[in-house]
Protein backbone atom coordinates (compact mmCIF):
# COMPACT_ATOMS: atom_id res chain seq x y z
CA UNK A 1 0.00 0.00 0.00
CA UNK A 2 2.63 2.36 0.81
CA UNK A 3 4.28 2.02 -2.66
CA UNK A 4 0.83 3.42 -3.93
CA UNK A 5 0.66 6.46 -2.04
CA UNK A 6 4.15 7.96 -4.28
CA UNK A 7 1.88 7.34 -7.47
CA UNK A 8 -1.23 9.40 -5.84
CA UNK A 9 -0.04 13.02 -8.14
CA UNK A 10 0.62 10.55 -10.76
CA UNK A 11 -2.76 9.37 -10.46
CA UNK A 12 -4.69 12.57 -9.68
CA UNK A 13 -3.33 14.00 -12.87
CA UNK A 14 -4.72 10.84 -14.85
CA UNK A 15 -7.88 11.66 -13.33
CA UNK A 16 -7.89 15.11 -14.37
CA UNK A 17 -7.17 13.67 -18.14
CA UNK A 18 -9.99 11.04 -17.72
CA UNK A 19 -12.42 14.23 -17.11
CA UNK A 20 -10.68 16.27 -19.93
CA UNK A 21 -11.36 13.37 -22.23
CA UNK A 22 -14.83 12.73 -20.87
CA UNK A 23 -15.91 16.51 -21.60
CA UNK A 24 -14.50 16.21 -25.04
CA UNK A 25 -16.19 12.80 -25.66
CA UNK A 26 -19.58 13.99 -24.05
CA UNK A 27 -19.27 17.86 -26.36
CA UNK A 28 -18.87 15.57 -29.11
CA UNK A 29 -22.23 12.98 -28.52
CA UNK A 30 -24.55 16.12 -27.70
CA UNK A 31 -23.72 18.68 -30.56
CA UNK A 32 -23.80 15.77 -33.17
CA UNK A 33 -26.94 14.71 -31.51
CA UNK A 34 -28.62 17.87 -31.91
CA UNK A 35 -31.95 17.48 -34.37
CA UNK A 36 -33.10 20.56 -36.57
CA UNK A 37 -36.12 21.54 -33.64
CA UNK A 38 -32.77 21.84 -31.01
CA UNK A 39 -31.22 23.89 -33.45
CA UNK A 40 -33.66 26.07 -33.74
CA UNK A 41 -34.41 26.44 -30.28
CA UNK A 42 -31.12 26.93 -29.88
CA UNK A 43 -30.48 30.10 -32.60
CA UNK A 44 -33.21 31.87 -30.46
CA UNK A 45 -31.94 31.64 -27.13
CA UNK A 46 -29.00 33.53 -25.54
CA UNK A 47 -25.55 33.62 -26.29
CA UNK A 48 -24.24 30.17 -25.21
CA UNK A 49 -27.38 28.53 -27.16
CA UNK A 50 -26.15 30.44 -30.27
CA UNK A 51 -22.67 29.56 -29.72
CA UNK A 52 -23.10 25.88 -29.84
CA UNK A 53 -25.83 26.07 -33.03
CA UNK A 54 -22.85 28.17 -34.30
CA UNK A 55 -20.04 25.32 -33.85
CA UNK A 56 -22.24 22.81 -35.49
CA UNK A 57 -22.59 25.66 -38.60
CA UNK A 58 -18.95 24.19 -39.49
CA UNK A 59 -19.11 20.63 -38.37
CA UNK A 60 -15.62 19.05 -40.20
CA UNK A 61 -13.76 21.95 -38.50
CA UNK A 62 -15.67 20.80 -34.87
CA UNK A 63 -15.15 17.22 -35.50
CA UNK A 64 -11.45 17.66 -36.60
CA UNK A 65 -10.35 20.30 -33.06
CA UNK A 66 -12.51 17.34 -30.77
CA UNK A 67 -10.70 14.80 -31.96
CA UNK A 68 -7.24 16.15 -31.85
CA UNK A 69 -7.77 17.57 -28.02
CA UNK A 70 -9.33 14.06 -27.14
CA UNK A 71 -6.34 12.58 -28.71
CA UNK A 72 -3.75 14.27 -26.88
CA UNK A 73 -5.42 13.23 -23.37
CA UNK A 74 -5.24 9.77 -24.15
CA UNK A 75 -1.89 10.21 -25.36
CA UNK A 76 -0.88 11.85 -22.12
CA UNK A 77 -2.77 9.43 -19.95
CA UNK A 78 -1.71 6.36 -21.56
CA UNK A 79 1.96 8.02 -20.93
CA UNK A 80 1.53 7.99 -17.47
CA UNK A 81 -0.37 5.01 -17.14
CA UNK A 82 2.83 3.31 -18.27
CA UNK A 83 5.15 5.40 -16.46
CA UNK A 84 3.12 4.24 -13.13
CA UNK A 85 2.71 0.28 -14.46
CA UNK A 86 7.26 0.85 -14.99
CA UNK A 87 8.05 1.85 -11.83
CA UNK A 88 5.10 -0.73 -9.82
CA UNK A 89 6.91 -3.56 -12.01
CA UNK A 90 10.21 -3.35 -10.05
CA UNK A 91 8.47 -2.80 -6.77
CA UNK A 92 5.19 -4.74 -6.65
CA UNK A 93 5.14 -7.02 -10.04
CA UNK A 94 1.69 -8.56 -9.57
CA UNK A 95 -0.16 -4.95 -8.54
CA UNK A 96 1.41 -3.43 -12.19
CA UNK A 97 -0.80 -5.86 -14.33
CA UNK A 98 -3.52 -4.60 -12.36
CA UNK A 99 -2.94 -0.80 -12.24
CA UNK A 100 -2.64 -1.13 -16.46
CA UNK A 101 -6.22 -2.63 -16.40
CA UNK A 102 -7.66 -0.33 -14.03
CA UNK A 103 -6.22 2.46 -16.20
CA UNK A 104 -7.41 0.57 -19.15
CA UNK A 105 -10.82 0.19 -18.30
CA UNK A 106 -11.26 3.67 -16.41
CA UNK A 107 -10.57 5.71 -19.88
CA UNK A 108 -12.87 3.46 -21.66
CA UNK A 109 -15.71 3.60 -19.27
CA UNK A 110 -15.56 7.30 -17.78
CA UNK A 111 -13.53 8.80 -20.95
CA UNK A 112 -15.55 7.19 -23.47
CA UNK A 113 -19.13 5.41 -22.68
CA UNK A 114 -20.28 6.51 -19.60
CA UNK A 115 -20.21 10.73 -21.07
CA UNK A 116 -21.69 9.83 -24.12
CA UNK A 117 -24.49 7.88 -22.86
CA UNK A 118 -25.09 10.49 -20.49
CA UNK A 119 -24.86 13.82 -23.43
CA UNK A 120 -27.72 12.01 -25.38
CA UNK A 121 -30.23 12.26 -22.72
CA UNK A 122 -30.22 15.67 -23.22
CA UNK A 123 -28.02 16.88 -25.72
CA UNK A 124 -29.35 21.29 -25.99
CA UNK A 125 -29.32 21.88 -22.74
CA UNK A 126 -25.40 20.37 -22.69
CA UNK A 127 -24.70 21.92 -25.86
CA UNK A 128 -25.35 25.06 -24.04
CA UNK A 129 -22.90 24.40 -21.34
CA UNK A 130 -19.90 23.48 -23.24
CA UNK A 131 -20.12 25.77 -25.87
CA UNK A 132 -18.20 28.47 -24.84
CA UNK A 133 -15.33 26.79 -23.50
CA UNK A 134 -15.43 24.16 -26.73
CA UNK A 135 -15.63 27.23 -29.29
CA UNK A 136 -12.44 28.78 -26.94
CA UNK A 137 -10.60 25.38 -27.92
CA UNK A 138 -11.72 24.98 -30.98
CA UNK A 139 -9.89 28.54 -31.98
CA UNK A 140 -6.90 27.64 -30.35
CA UNK A 141 -5.84 24.66 -32.24
CA UNK A 142 -7.34 26.59 -35.48
CA UNK A 143 -4.21 27.32 -36.72
CA UNK A 144 -2.95 23.93 -37.15
CA UNK A 145 -6.41 22.48 -38.78
CA UNK A 146 -5.21 23.13 -42.20
CA UNK A 147 -2.08 20.62 -41.68
CA UNK A 148 -4.41 17.99 -40.57
CA UNK A 149 -6.82 18.64 -43.72
CA UNK A 150 -3.66 18.86 -46.20
CA UNK A 151 -2.80 15.10 -44.37
CA UNK A 152 -5.72 13.75 -45.01
CA UNK A 153 -6.05 15.28 -48.24
CA UNK A 154 -2.21 13.39 -48.98
CA UNK A 155 -3.57 10.09 -47.23
CA UNK A 156 -6.78 10.02 -49.58
CA UNK A 157 -4.87 10.46 -53.09
CA UNK A 158 -2.37 7.68 -52.04
CA UNK A 159 -3.86 5.19 -50.79
CA UNK A 160 -6.87 5.67 -52.94
CA UNK A 161 -5.89 7.36 -55.79
CA UNK A 162 -8.35 6.73 -57.99
CA UNK A 163 -11.29 7.21 -55.08
CA UNK A 164 -14.23 9.22 -56.70
CA UNK A 165 -17.18 10.05 -54.58
CA UNK A 166 -20.43 9.06 -55.59
CA UNK A 167 -22.44 11.90 -57.76
CA UNK A 168 -25.23 12.92 -56.67
CA UNK A 169 -28.61 11.83 -58.10
CA UNK A 170 -29.44 13.03 -60.74
CA UNK A 171 -33.06 14.46 -62.59
CA UNK A 172 -32.35 11.53 -65.51
CA UNK A 173 -31.79 8.83 -62.67
CA UNK A 174 -35.50 9.68 -61.31
CA UNK A 175 -36.73 9.64 -64.30
CA UNK A 176 -35.82 6.29 -65.38
CA UNK A 177 -36.92 5.22 -61.85
CA UNK A 178 -40.20 6.61 -63.05
CA UNK A 179 -40.15 4.39 -65.99
CA UNK A 180 -38.91 1.62 -64.39
CA UNK A 181 -42.44 1.65 -61.72
CA UNK A 182 -44.55 2.21 -64.35
CA UNK A 183 -43.02 -1.53 -65.41
CA UNK A 184 -43.44 -2.87 -62.51
CA UNK A 185 -46.40 -3.84 -60.85
CA UNK A 186 -44.89 -4.19 -57.21
CA UNK A 187 -44.15 -0.26 -57.19
CA UNK A 188 -46.74 1.28 -54.83
CA UNK A 189 -48.84 3.93 -57.12
CA UNK A 190 -48.13 6.94 -54.50
CA UNK A 191 -44.32 5.93 -54.96
CA UNK A 192 -44.65 6.60 -58.19
CA UNK A 193 -46.44 9.72 -57.66
CA UNK A 194 -43.49 11.08 -55.24
CA UNK A 195 -40.86 10.03 -57.88
CA UNK A 196 -42.65 12.02 -60.07
CA UNK A 197 -43.16 14.89 -58.22
CA UNK A 198 -39.57 15.50 -57.33
CA UNK A 199 -38.58 15.49 -60.61
CA UNK A 200 -41.10 18.50 -61.23
CA UNK A 201 -39.25 20.30 -58.49
CA UNK A 202 -35.75 20.87 -60.56
CA UNK A 203 -37.84 21.71 -63.51
CA UNK A 204 -40.65 24.28 -61.86
CA UNK A 205 -39.30 27.80 -60.81
CA UNK A 206 -40.27 28.98 -57.45
CA UNK A 207 -42.41 32.06 -58.66
CA UNK A 208 -44.92 28.67 -59.96
CA UNK A 209 -45.20 27.82 -56.48
CA UNK A 210 -44.82 30.78 -54.12
CA UNK A 211 -47.48 32.11 -52.64
CA UNK A 212 -47.77 35.50 -53.73
CA UNK A 213 -47.13 39.06 -51.96
CA UNK A 214 -50.43 40.05 -52.17
CA UNK A 215 -51.78 36.17 -50.74
CA UNK A 216 -50.13 36.58 -47.44
CA UNK A 217 -50.04 39.29 -44.22
CA UNK A 218 -46.71 40.63 -42.84
CA UNK A 219 -46.54 42.50 -39.65
CA UNK A 220 -43.76 44.95 -38.41
CA UNK A 221 -42.46 44.17 -34.90
CA UNK A 222 -43.66 44.58 -32.38
CA UNK A 223 -46.37 41.67 -32.80
CA UNK A 224 -48.83 40.71 -30.69
CA UNK A 225 -51.49 38.06 -30.84
CA UNK A 226 -53.97 40.98 -31.14
CA UNK A 227 -52.63 42.08 -34.61
CA UNK A 228 -53.78 39.27 -36.23
CA UNK A 229 -57.58 40.02 -35.52
CA UNK A 230 -58.68 36.89 -35.72
CA UNK A 231 -57.68 36.11 -39.08
CA UNK A 232 -56.67 32.56 -40.29
CA UNK A 233 -53.06 32.40 -41.41
CA UNK A 234 -53.40 29.30 -44.20
CA UNK A 235 -50.09 28.99 -44.42
CA UNK A 236 -49.68 28.30 -40.97
CA UNK A 237 -46.78 30.90 -40.18
CA UNK A 238 -46.75 34.29 -39.19
CA UNK A 239 -44.38 36.53 -41.48
CA UNK A 240 -42.40 39.28 -39.29
CA UNK A 241 -40.57 42.03 -41.63
CA UNK A 242 -38.05 44.29 -40.85
CA UNK A 243 -38.21 46.95 -38.45
CA UNK A 244 -37.91 49.49 -40.63
CA UNK A 245 -39.58 48.11 -43.97
CA UNK A 246 -41.61 45.45 -45.72
CA UNK A 247 -39.73 43.22 -46.40
CA UNK A 248 -39.76 39.50 -44.72
CA UNK A 249 -37.06 38.52 -41.85
CA UNK A 250 -38.39 35.94 -40.29
CA UNK A 251 -41.00 33.20 -40.14
CA UNK A 252 -43.43 32.48 -36.85
CA UNK A 253 -44.74 28.61 -37.03
CA UNK A 254 -48.07 28.79 -35.25
CA UNK A 255 -49.14 25.37 -35.87
CA UNK A 256 -45.49 24.31 -33.57
CA UNK A 257 -46.20 26.51 -30.81
CA UNK A 258 -48.01 25.27 -27.45
CA UNK A 259 -48.69 29.02 -26.21
CA UNK A 260 -48.70 31.98 -27.94
CA UNK A 261 -46.86 35.18 -25.62
CA UNK A 262 -48.99 38.14 -24.80
CA UNK A 263 -46.60 40.31 -26.51
CA UNK A 264 -43.44 40.16 -28.98
CA UNK A 265 -44.16 37.37 -30.77
CA UNK A 266 -41.53 38.10 -33.07
CA UNK A 267 -39.26 36.46 -30.56
CA UNK A 268 -40.78 33.47 -31.18
CA UNK A 269 -39.64 33.85 -35.15
CA UNK A 270 -37.55 31.29 -36.73
CA UNK A 271 -34.65 32.37 -39.64
CA UNK A 272 -35.73 32.49 -43.38
CA UNK A 273 -33.71 31.96 -46.74
CA UNK A 274 -33.92 34.27 -49.40
CA UNK A 275 -33.96 32.60 -53.13
CA UNK A 276 -33.99 34.24 -56.20
CA UNK A 277 -37.18 34.13 -58.43
CA UNK A 278 -35.70 32.35 -61.11
CA UNK A 279 -33.93 29.42 -58.49
CA UNK A 280 -35.62 25.95 -58.65
CA UNK A 281 -38.27 24.87 -56.14
CA UNK A 282 -35.35 21.64 -55.94
CA UNK A 283 -32.75 24.82 -54.97
CA UNK A 284 -35.22 26.18 -52.43
CA UNK A 285 -35.62 22.71 -50.92
CA UNK A 286 -31.61 22.52 -50.69
CA UNK A 287 -31.83 25.93 -48.81
CA UNK A 288 -34.20 24.96 -46.47
CA UNK A 289 -32.83 21.51 -45.77
CA UNK A 290 -28.81 22.40 -45.29
CA UNK A 291 -29.98 25.25 -42.57
CA UNK A 292 -32.85 22.75 -41.36
CA UNK A 293 -35.25 25.89 -41.57
CA UNK A 294 -39.02 26.33 -42.93
CA UNK A 295 -40.05 29.58 -44.81
CA UNK A 296 -38.23 30.57 -48.29
CA UNK A 297 -38.83 33.91 -49.40
CA UNK A 298 -38.75 34.72 -53.39
CA UNK A 299 -36.83 38.02 -54.38
CA UNK A 300 -37.01 39.59 -57.55
CA UNK A 301 -33.53 41.38 -59.26
CA UNK A 302 -33.63 44.14 -57.15
CA UNK A 303 -33.80 42.17 -53.70
CA UNK A 304 -37.67 43.26 -53.04
CA UNK A 305 -39.75 40.20 -52.10
CA UNK A 306 -42.40 39.18 -54.17
CA UNK A 307 -43.30 35.99 -52.48
CA UNK A 308 -43.42 33.00 -49.76
CA UNK A 309 -42.59 29.60 -50.46
CA UNK A 310 -42.87 26.94 -47.49
CA UNK A 311 -41.69 23.58 -46.88
CA UNK A 312 -45.47 22.49 -46.54
CA UNK A 313 -46.04 24.18 -49.74
CA UNK A 314 -43.38 21.64 -51.36
CA UNK A 315 -44.72 18.45 -49.54
CA UNK A 316 -47.55 19.44 -50.78
CA UNK A 317 -46.72 19.19 -54.20
CA UNK A 318 -44.39 15.76 -53.62
CA UNK A 319 -47.56 14.06 -51.96
CA UNK A 320 -50.85 15.50 -53.22
CA UNK A 321 -52.35 13.92 -56.58
CA UNK A 322 -52.58 16.61 -58.87
CA UNK A 323 -51.26 19.19 -56.67
CA UNK A 324 -52.97 23.11 -57.19
CA UNK A 325 -51.72 26.11 -55.71
CA UNK A 326 -55.29 27.70 -56.78
CA UNK A 327 -56.37 24.84 -54.40
CA UNK A 328 -53.98 25.45 -52.20
CA UNK A 329 -54.30 29.09 -51.94
CA UNK A 330 -57.27 30.19 -53.08
CA UNK A 331 -59.26 26.50 -52.26
CA UNK A 332 -60.80 26.71 -55.49
CA UNK A 333 -60.00 24.05 -58.77
CA UNK A 334 -57.73 25.84 -61.00
CA UNK A 335 -59.48 24.56 -64.14
CA UNK A 336 -63.25 24.45 -64.26
CA UNK A 337 -65.40 23.20 -67.05
CA UNK A 338 -68.60 25.34 -66.88
CA UNK A 339 -70.17 24.58 -70.52
CA UNK A 340 -69.34 23.27 -73.38
CA UNK A 341 -66.52 24.49 -74.91
CA UNK A 342 -66.34 27.05 -72.02
CA UNK A 343 -63.51 27.01 -68.43
CA UNK A 344 -63.10 28.52 -65.59
CA UNK A 345 -59.66 29.67 -64.67
CA UNK A 346 -57.71 31.10 -62.06
CA UNK A 347 -55.52 34.16 -62.45
CA UNK A 348 -52.53 31.82 -59.99
CA UNK A 349 -53.21 28.97 -62.78
CA UNK A 350 -49.51 27.84 -63.89
CA UNK A 351 -48.78 28.39 -68.06
CA UNK A 352 -47.64 25.00 -67.61
CA UNK A 353 -50.69 23.55 -66.33
CA UNK A 354 -52.79 25.42 -68.93
CA UNK A 355 -51.05 24.00 -71.95
CA UNK A 356 -50.85 20.12 -70.83
CA UNK A 357 -54.69 20.67 -69.81
CA UNK A 358 -55.36 21.42 -73.07
CA UNK A 359 -52.36 19.54 -75.05
CA UNK A 360 -51.42 22.51 -77.16
CA UNK A 361 -48.13 23.96 -77.42
CA UNK A 362 -46.90 26.82 -75.11
CA UNK A 363 -47.17 30.03 -76.77
CA UNK A 364 -44.41 32.93 -76.52
CA UNK A 365 -44.33 34.42 -73.10
CA UNK A 366 -41.83 35.52 -69.95
CA UNK A 367 -45.12 34.79 -67.73
CA UNK A 368 -45.48 31.79 -65.70
CA UNK A 369 -48.88 32.10 -64.92
CA UNK A 370 -52.52 32.99 -66.30
CA UNK A 371 -52.91 36.49 -65.06
CA UNK A 372 -49.31 37.63 -65.67
CA UNK A 373 -49.56 36.40 -69.63
CA UNK A 374 -53.02 38.22 -69.78
CA UNK A 375 -51.49 41.48 -67.98
CA UNK A 376 -48.89 40.81 -70.18
CA UNK A 377 -51.15 40.89 -73.54
CA UNK A 378 -53.29 43.61 -72.11
CA UNK A 379 -49.99 45.59 -71.16
CA UNK A 380 -51.74 47.10 -67.93
CA UNK A 381 -53.41 45.40 -64.66
CA UNK A 382 -56.64 43.72 -66.03
CA UNK A 383 -59.89 44.67 -65.53
CA UNK A 384 -63.69 42.71 -65.64
CA UNK A 385 -64.65 42.60 -69.30
CA UNK A 386 -61.63 42.74 -70.43
CA UNK A 387 -60.57 40.22 -73.24
CA UNK A 388 -57.60 39.52 -75.34
CA UNK A 389 -56.03 36.58 -77.19
CA UNK A 390 -52.54 34.42 -76.39
CA UNK A 391 -52.47 31.50 -78.88
CA UNK A 392 -55.07 29.22 -79.28
CA UNK A 393 -56.38 30.61 -75.94
CA UNK A 394 -59.51 33.36 -75.78
CA UNK A 395 -59.59 34.94 -72.30
CA UNK A 396 -62.12 37.05 -70.88
CA UNK A 397 -62.10 38.48 -67.10
CA UNK A 398 -65.03 37.38 -65.52
CA UNK A 399 -63.67 38.86 -62.06
CA UNK A 400 -61.71 40.51 -59.98
CA UNK A 401 -61.17 39.58 -56.59
CA UNK A 402 -59.94 41.02 -53.23
CA UNK A 403 -55.83 41.14 -53.03
CA UNK A 404 -55.73 41.06 -57.03
CA UNK A 405 -56.72 37.38 -58.41
CA UNK A 406 -58.58 36.91 -61.58
CA UNK A 407 -61.39 34.59 -62.45
CA UNK A 408 -61.40 33.76 -66.13
CA UNK A 409 -62.81 32.33 -68.88
CA UNK A 410 -61.23 30.92 -71.45
CA UNK A 411 -61.91 29.08 -74.78
CA UNK A 412 -59.62 27.42 -77.59
CA UNK A 413 -59.57 29.88 -80.86
CA UNK A 414 -59.90 27.93 -83.92
CA UNK A 415 -56.86 30.21 -85.49
CA UNK A 416 -53.36 29.10 -83.53
CA UNK A 417 -51.76 32.46 -84.62
CA UNK A 418 -50.72 34.65 -81.64
CA UNK A 419 -53.58 36.46 -80.54
CA UNK A 420 -54.02 40.58 -79.54
CA UNK A 421 -56.26 42.55 -77.32
CA UNK A 422 -59.84 44.20 -77.22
Amino acid sequence: MEALWQFVPWFAAMGLLVLGSGFFSSSEAAIFSLGSRDLRLLRRGGHPQRAAAALLADSDRLLTAVLFWNLLLNILYFALAAIVALELERERPALSGAVAAGSLLAIIVFGEMLPKSLAVLAPRQLAALVALPLAGLVRAVAPVLPVFHTANELSRRVLWPRFQAEPHLRVGDLERAVELSRADAAVLKQEQMVLTGMVSLSETRVDEMMRPRIQFLTFRPPVSPSDLKGQVLRSGYLLVTEAESDEVAGAIPLRSLADLPEERLEERAEEVVYVPWSSTVAAALEALRQRNLKVAVVVNELGETIGVLTIDDILDTLFTPAPSRSERLLMRRPIRLVRPGVWQVTGMTGVRRLVRYFDVPRPPSKSVTVAGVVQEVLERLPEQGDSCRWGPFAFKVVDTFERGQLLLEVTLAESRDEGGRN
